[in-house]
């Protein structure tokens, strides 16, 4: 088995990537696709924890424009993160990778507390740990929730999953002649606008020396790669 050049690692997942092809919501080859790509990285020895954004089923921006103010339109998205760190532990655990969802606001129904002694407890007995809820307040977003997480835990490394192969100098989609970049500092990311994570978790990571992988969640096989330590998408850290 290849070494590991990350030990333990904050995944940050877009709640569009459970969409797959339906449009909306929780598609359930999706979500048996990316149970199994955490399934694969866990049995190397990976210690992981995840954080799921709630797109897919009600976006708090848009919410706002309809005439739901800021504050309740967040903690309705808040509220969908569970749902998507509900169905993906149902996923996993069919999969046999004992799991845990922890929220940022008592939901002891369906989910334990977020208390950071007990996620680490939780991670150094090889169990993948999904942090719902967001942070528990407005106006942040869910990559400043990793970028959070991924600090209080001691993560090695927040990998953001996306649709495309890293980040690029212009939007791909729009502009076939973009180039993508392998590497950036943290610096470079915030000077130069790109969307990557929002300012305030770059900001975060930068702070904490946490490397961020931006990566292509579709390809099969990446997130095994990026533990290991390939050259997969784009690497954000290290000074200017």
């Amino acid at each position: 088995m290849e070494p590991l050049t990350y030990r333990r690692a904050l995944l940050k997942l877009s709640g569009e990537a459970l969409i797959g092809e339906q449009g909306y919501g929780i598609d359930a080859k999706m979500l048996q696709y990316l149970a199994d790509e955490i399934s694969d990285v866990h049995r190397l020895g990976v210690e992981l924890a995840l954080v799921i954004g709630g797109g897919n089923i009600f976006r708090g921006s848009e919410a706002e424009a309809r005439g739901i103010d800021r504050v309740t339109a967040d903690n309705m998205g808040m509220l969908a993160t569970v749902i998507n760190g509900l169905s993906l532990q149902s996923a996993l655990e069919q999969a046999s990778i004992v799991t845990r969802v922890q929220t940022a606001f008592e939901m002891r129904a369906v989910a334990e507390p977020y208390i950071r002694r007990r996620a680490l407890r939780h991670l150094e007995k090889g169990r993948v740990v999904l942090f719902s809820g967001g942070t528990g307040n407005p106006y942040f977003t869910t990559d400043t929730t990793a970028a959070l997480r991924a600090a209080e835990i001691g993560a090695d490394v927040v990998l953001k999953a996306t649709k495309v192969d890293g980040i690029y100098d212009e939007d791909p989609v729009t502009h076939p002649e973009a180039v993508r970049l392998p590497r950036l500092t943290y610096l470079e990311t915030l000077q130069r606008r790109l969307k990557v994570m929002d300012a305030t978790a770059v900001s975060l990571c930068m702070d904490n020396q946490l490397p961020i992988v931006v990566f292509d969640i579709n390809q099969p096989g990446n997130l095994r790669s990026i533990m290991q330590g390939k050259p997969i998408g784009t690497l954000v850290g290290g000074e200017s």
